[in-house]
């Protein structure tokens, strides 16, 4: 079945909403709506305390044909560190492949000359919503910026060759992070297919 071919829906309606509570990163606000056929529900939704977000960016950085990057950084819902790739969110005022390249400086120490966006991704749209873009990035060179990560990451290549490997890694668990490698696989199969065409 194709997006066109499924039926319309019309919207709930949002009857009220009010902030249940905050802290200096989120807030959750509780909505109470109605839907077209007249049933009425209270949802909450996570929101983050800038506003409206204009998103998140994570890279796939390509060293080159046959390498990617991944780093290890500490990450504070698992208390644990974890292996994936770059990300950061993007600033007021910039597209997705400026906060790409400032995030490649500060995390991995690298510029880059070639972006393609690949796909953007939402994580649990039933209480979330903001959007990460995944992008590829390729032609590598060194540059740095600060960062504000509190100790320096780990920075591991890693081999196309070897995905099965990390996947069954337990520290690369983060669901952006394998859907970004399964994006970056399909990307270089169909970029593959055109140059043998």
């Amino acid at each position: 079945m194709t997006k066109k071919s499924l039926p319309e829906k019309v919207l709930p309606k949002i009857l009220a909403s009010h902030t249940a509570a905050q802290s200096r990163l989120f807030k959750i606000e509780a909505l109470e709506l109605e839907f077209s056929n007249g049933e009425k529900r209270s949802y909450e939704r996570l929101r983050g305390n800038r506003g409206k977000s204009p998103g998140a960016v994570m890279m796939v950085p390509m060293l080159d044909d046959e390498t990617f990057i991944l780093i290890r950084e500490y990450s504070a819902g698992t208390h644990d560190y974890q292996l994936g790739f770059p990300k950061g969110l993007i600033d007021e005022g910039e597209t997705p492949e400026q906060a790409a390249l400032r995030e490649l400086k500060e995390e991995i120490g690298m510029g880059c000359k070639y972006t393609q966006r690949l796909k953007s991704l939402t994580l649990a749209p039933s209480y979330f919503g903001s959007s990460m873009h995944i992008l590829l990035v390729k032609s590598l060179y060194p540059e740095k910026l600060d960062g504000d990560e509190p100790e320096p990451l780990d920075i591991v290549p890693w081999s196309v060759h070897n995905i099965d490997e990390l996947l069954a890694r337990e520290d690369f668990s983060e669901a952006r992070s394998v859907a970004a490698l399964f994006l970056a696989q399909a990307y270089f199969k169909s970029d593959n297919e055109a140059t043998t065409d």
